[in-house]
C-alpha cells in the first residue's frame, strides 16, 4: 500500500504544470486531491479524468491572491474528507522583465500571488493542522531561491521570501506539522507565456531550451510526502542534469 493511501491533499495552482502533474500523480497514488486554481473548466477536466482512472478528486475555483477564497478552498477539504493531511501551496506566475522596464504592475501581480498566496495558504492551512496535531505544508519555490537572474530579479525576490516563509515556518510549528520546499530548476510549465517584455521571452525561450517535465517535480513533491511521521524533509532542489544553473 502506498505511504499516501488516503492522505488529502489541497493543491493550489492545480489546472496545469507541476500543480496537475502532482495531482495525477499523488491521486494514483491513492491520495484523495483537492484541487483549486482560476482556470475552473480546467479543474473540472482534470478530476473528472483523475476519477476515471479509479482517483479521487474534488476541486473549487480559487485565487489565491484572495484570502477569503483560499479559507474556503481549505474549508471545503475538511467538509468533504474530515481533513486535510497536506496543502501544496504551488500557485505562481514569472511575468519576468528587467527593473527599468518598470512594469510595476506585474511586480504587484507576482508578488501577491508568489508571496501573499503562499501565505494565504499558510493561515488557512495552519489552524487546521494545528487542531488536528498532523499536517504537512509542500511550498514550491525555485532555484531562483537561491540565485537571482537578470530579468528575473521580482521573481526571485518572492521565490526568495518563500524560501524564508518555509524556513520560519518550520521553525515556528514545532515537531507535529512538517515543512517541505521544493525549488525547480528549469522544468516545463505555462510560466513563460505571461512573459510580455521581449527581451525577457526571447532569454527565456533560450534559458528554456534544457528542461525536466512536471512530472518530474511531482516525483519530488510525492518523496517528500511519502516519508514516515517522523522524517521531515525541509528543501529539495530538482535541476536537469544538463543544466549549469
Amino acid at each position: 500500500m502506498s505511504a499516501i493511501q488516503g492522505k488529502v491533499v489541497a493543491i493550489t495552482g492545480a489546472s496545469s504544470g507541476i500543480g496537475e502533474a502532482a495531482a495525477r500523480l499523488l491521486a494514483s497514488r491513492g491520495a484523495q486531491v483537492v484541487l483549486g486554481a482560476r482556470r475552473e473548466d480546467r479543474l473540472e477536466k482534470l478530476a473528472a479524468e483523475i476519477a476515471a482512472d479509479g482517483g479521487t478528486a474534488i476541486c473549487q475555483k480559487l485565487d489565491v491572491t484572495k484570502r477569503e477564497q483560499m479559507e474556503a478552498f481549505v474549508r471545503t477539504a475538511c467538509d468533504r474528507f474530515g481533513r486535510i493531511d497536506v496543502l501544496l501551496n504551488n500557485a505562481g506566475i514569472m511575468p519576468l522583465s528587467p527593473l527599468e522596464s518598470l512594469k510595476v504592475e506585474e511586480w504587484d501581480r507576482m508578488i501577491d500571488v508568489n508571496v501573499r498566496g503562499v501565505l494565504y495558504g499558510i493561515a488557512a492551512g495552519l489552524p487546521v493542522m494545528k487542531k488536528q496535531g498532523y499536517g504537512h505544508f509542500v511550498n514550491i519555490a525555485s532555484i531562483g531561491a537561491y540565485s537571482v537572474t537578470p530579468s528575473a530579479t521580482v521573481y526571485c525576490a518572492t521565490k526568495y521570501a518563500v524560501r524564508a516563509i518555509s524556513d520560519g515556518l518550520r521553525k515556528e510549528v514545532g515537531s507535529d506539522i512538517r515543512v517541505t520546499q521544493v525549488s525547480p530548476g528549469v522544468t516545463e510549465s505555462e510560466l513563460a507565456d505571461s512573459i510580455t517584455d521581449e527581451g525577457a521571452r526571447q532569454f527565456m525561450k533560450e534559458y528554456r531550451r534544457i528542461s525536466i517535465p512536471a512530472s518530474s517535480i511531482a516525483q519530488a513533491i510525492l518523496f517528500a510526502i511519502e516519508q514516515p511521521p517522523e522524517v521531515d524533509v525541509n528543501e529539495i532542489i530538482v535541476r536537469p542534469t544538463a543544466s549549469a544553473v
